[in-house]
């Protein structure tokens, strides 16, 4: 009889602990927050890498703490006003726009001495205490940029930017990667290098770019690196990128849900305990 009870309650342990829902916090940018805002992507987006893994996973609850052309920098600089909540993970994916805004990399020092917001570096530190502060045996997982195409918002086309085969004030988004990577190695946190590892990369952000041929003045499906050539007039020029342009990303920066599935699935793969 004492041998059945022993049984019964550790079945019923376990079962509870199956049942248990897991928390998480998805600290990010636009790539993030459009999870819940498809209508922003002109509806080219049904899932994202948050609702992809939840629904494989019923017991994950999300909260989207992802924040429209948000640095790390602002991120670090909001850290107490974000209201963020004690979770069992969380995951920071982050870098993308501070290479593209400019920002100050830094070095692994102004991680180590939390030297402050004025780097990446030091923005990661002041975030990652903070998660730790919330719940130091949370699980964090440091997600890298993806690479990135030439952007233009679906819209608003004045809103563009040239993609990551070129240097932005002496930075390549590549250093940001490899800050995330070498801060993950630091703290022994994952990281999902997506911009090493994905096989996303500028040839499949897009399968062309729709552009007006400058001899002929007709437009053209010009694919990379031919069209990091070719101008594009946001007053004057269709879109570039109708729907079948859509590959990895749908406007050269955001994930497709294509693009979504390869992060989600990357992010399980770090994801110890989840399956």
């Amino acid at each position: 009889m004492k041998k059945f009870v022993l049984l019964l309650l550790i079945v019923l342990v376990f079962n509870g602990a199956a049942r248990r829902k897991i928390t998480w916090v998805a600290i990010g940018d636009s790539i993030t927050y459009l999870n819940d805002h498809q209508n922003e992507t002109g509806n080219r987006v049904t899932k994202g890498y948050l609702t992809l893994i939840s629904e494989k996973y019923p017991r994950v609850q999300y909260i989207n703490q992802g924040h429209n052309g948000w640095t790390s920098i602002n991120i670090a600089d909001k850290i107490e006003s974000l209201n963020l909540v004690k979770a069992d993970v969380y995951t920071v994916f982050l870098g993308t726009n501070d290479w593209w805004q400019g920002r100050a990399l830094g070095t692994i020092a102004d991680f180590e001495e939390n030297k402050g917001t004025g780097t990446v570096y030091g923005a990661f530190r002041i975030i990652t205490d903070k998660l730790k502060l919330l719940n130091k045996k949370a699980k964090i997982i440091l997600i890298t940029p993806m690479q990135r195409g030439d952007f233009v918002y679906i819209n608003s086309s004045k809103n563009n930017a040239y993609g990551s085969y070129k240097p932005k004030k002496e930075q390549n988004l590549e250093q940001f990667a490899d800050a995330v990577v070498a801060i993950g190695k630091h703290e022994k946190f994952p990281v999902v290098d997506l911009y090493h590892d994905s096989g996303i990369d500028l040839n499949n952000m897009v399968n062309f770019k729709k552009l007006k041929d400058p001899q002929t003045g007709n437009y053209k499906n010009y694919t990379y690196p031919e069209y990091t050539s070719i101008p594009f007039n946001p007053e004057t020029d269709q879109y570039p990128y109708p729907v079948e342009a859509s590959n990895m990303t749908y406007d050269g920066l955001h994930p497709s849900d294509k693009g979504y599935e390869v992060i989600a699935e990357m992010l399980i793969k770090k994801w110890k305990g989840l399956k």
